[in-house]
């Protein structure tokens, strides 16, 4: 019951919460109103960095959700070209977050990363679609243990976010719902794979490392 309602956060918030604490311990020295806007921003910036524990389905003939939100998009596209996969074919499903969700990304299966790539880009609103080509952006591509087929996560950074945090190094190994890293303050991650039902829906909200996307 206390780890649901106080949950650990991720450690990337450290810094961000002790600011924010400080802040407001100095504005309330002027300002009693200021002070409660300055108290609910520090919660807000508490549960923005939240890092809880999430509980897989464990069984590799299904994929997770990588991100908490809002799918936004599901169609047939072609590989990212910075990955060398351009001319084939995937499902493409997109997830944006906005600055309510925990944003903790997490492996949808088991596998190995095989490759991550980063790009610096711009910061356009994560919800377009051209944010996939122009945006900053962290590839990571997965071997599955399963099948062997091969899976890309790209995390994009958002209108206000201005940093992606990588917490996995190329050639770890990963059971489903380990963590990836985290991007902070709005976003997006897309997820592309192949020879897989999808059982998602668009304008579906899931949970990252629990709601199923796809299955064999």
């Amino acid at each position: 019951m206390f780890n649901s309602i106080f949950p650990k956060i991720h450690k990337e918030g450290y810094k961000f919460l002790s600011i924010s604490i400080f802040a407001t311990f100095i504005v309330l020295f002027f300002s009693k109103f200021l002070g409660l806007v300055f108290i609910l921003i520090t919660i807000w910036v508490y549960y923005f960095f939240r890092d809880p524990d999430r509980y897989s389905i464990n069984d590799d003939d299904y994929l997770v959700s990588p991100a908490d939100g809002l799918i936004t998009d599901i169609s047939e596209r072609t590989g990212p070209e910075e990955l060398r996969l351009e001319n084939t074919s995937f499902t493409k499903v997109s997830i944006f977050m906005n600055v309510f969700n925990c944003h903790v990304n997490r492996t949808p299966s088991a596998g190995t990363i095989e490759e991550i790539y980063y790009k610096p880009g711009k910061f356009l609103n994560a919800s377009l679609d051209k944010a996939s080509e122009e945006n900053e952006r962290n590839y990571y591509k997965i071997k599955l243990t399963g099948d062997g087929e091969e899976i890309i996560i790209v995390q994009i950074a958002g209108l206000i976010a201005r940093r992606i945090v990588c917490d996995v190094e190329q050639g770890q190994n990963l059971k489903q719902g380990d963590r990836l890293g985290m991007i902070r303050f709005g976003s997006r991650v897309d997820i592309y794979f192949k020879n897989k039902k999808v059982l998602a829906k668009l304008g579906q909200n899931v949970i990252a490392g629990e709601s199923l996307l796809a299955s064999k």
